[in-house]
């Protein structure tokens, strides 16, 4: 038996994954592992509340607060607008008065209010570490790769990127330097149908199942169609052949969130409310999709509920937050909402945007101190544009 007491240490040494994994190492171009500095109030103050609000009154037009759908109630009570991504970008960059623009979302999002607003203007994300895990499952190395791979099956000429909005700034500047559009749930089925008609393929990027939805789903193509590139495989774990007889080469991406939800969870609320309305959004995998009755994006979804009728009952597959806030938004007219899963799903790192963190993030431009402040380079911020610009211009 060996000597447990004497054996002498292995000579190993960690990996840079993982120590990015254990938290001892941070990832410039990655949205996670990154350090927030200074120093933030205690979550227990009960003061947070009137010093935010003070914050806020402090600096007046001089900060414009965007407040995404999926941020906690303590959060979005001091939003001048919410949204979805696109739409806060775009409300950021319609306020070029606004000196500071606070992003109460997640790092992407952020990135794409510095791209759309004025150099004047600085975006602020209230904690670095709050990033998104489907926007890091493409990162620029892997998908310059992909090309490669592309290139070298002579499919990569008649191939059009479409990137989701939510993804990395590095990917929508590659998207728009190849000749590529972004696109959001509301609009993807319009940016395939423009990509279709500049080229044979498309190469769909970070989420797979909104592409494989959009195109199976809403434009009549066949799951065979479809084939899905693995960037933790040689070639993508994917033949010249396959690459050469697909329609949509679908990066495998996912949201930790929607990707959550599954075809029991369709059975079984079905089974607990008779005459439930099943409402998904299209970053659900494809049996979840096809077995809801109503899909759509975030937006769809708070007008759908909008519009139901008083006793309606509604079983809703997106982010935990919004649809409690639905719940109770909608309680009084006698509508029933619900979480499509048992299980409790927050967006992880759209939570790490708390009242602390924004009390010290406008407490800090109070005193004259940018924090966490958003930079896109100006090559990045070029060639991303031109990809938004190709989404904007969509008919």
């Amino acid at each position: 038996m060996r000597d447990v007491t004497t054996a002498q240490p292995l000579d190993v040494q960690p990996t840079p994954l993982a120590l990015l994994l254990l938290g001892r190492e941070a990832d410039p171009r990655s949205e996670r592992g990154v350090e927030c500095p200074g120093d933030l109030p205690a979550p227990s103050d009960p003061d947070l509340v009137a010093r935010a609000r003070a914050a806020k009154e402090k600096l007046g037009d001089k900060v414009f607060v965007l407040g995404h759908h999926y941020q906690r109630d303590e959060v979005i009570e001091f939003a001048d607008v919410t949204g979805d991504s696109f739409k806060l970008a775009r409300d950021a960059a319609a306020r070029p008065d606004a000196e500071y623009i606070v992003f109460c979302g997640v790092h992407f999002m952020a990135e794409s209010a510095d791209i759309l607003t004025t150099e004047a203007q600085q975006v602020v994300l209230p904690d670095l570490a709050a990033g998104c895990s489907m926007a890091d499952m493409a990162t620029a190395e892997q998908v310059a790769e992909c090309w490669e791979v592309l290139t070298e099956a002579g499919v990569a000429e008649a191939t059009v990127p479409v990137s989701y909005m939510n993804s990395s700034a590095d990917i929508k500047a590659f998207t728009g330097k190849h000749g590529g559009t972004i696109c959001t749930s509301s609009n993807a089925e319009r940016a395939l149908e423009w990509a279709f008609q500049q080229g044979q393929k498309v190469l769909f990027l970070p989420d797979q199942h909104l592409g494989r939805n959009t195109a199976v789903r809403d434009m009549g193509m066949s799951l065979e169609d479809c084939v899905v590139y693995n960037p933790h495989k040689p070639n993508g774990g994917l033949t010249p052949e396959q690459l050469r007889a697909a329609t949509m080469i679908l990066w495998r991406g996912h949201c930790s969130v929607h990707g959550r939800f599954s075809l029991d969870s369709v059975n079984d609320v079905r089974e607990r409310i008779p005459g439930v309305n099943v409402l998904v959004h299209p970053e659900c995998k494809h049996e979840v999709v096809s077995a809801a009755d109503y899909v759509g994006s975030t937006e769809y979804i708070i007008k759908a509920l909008e519009a139901a009728p008083a006793g309606s009952k509604w079983a809703i597959g997106t982010e935990l937050n919004l649809v409690r806030r639905l719940a109770n938004r909608f309680a009084g007219q006698g509508k029933e909402i619900v979480f499509l899963d048992k299980t409790v799903c927050f967006c992880s790192t759209m939570n790490r945007i708390d009242l602390p963190h924004l009390v010290w993030a406008l407490e800090s431009l109070v005193a004259g101190k940018v924090v966490n402040r958003i930079q896109v380079d100006q090559e990045t911020e070029h060639f991303a544009k031109l990809a938004l610009e190709r989404m904007l211009a969509l008919p």
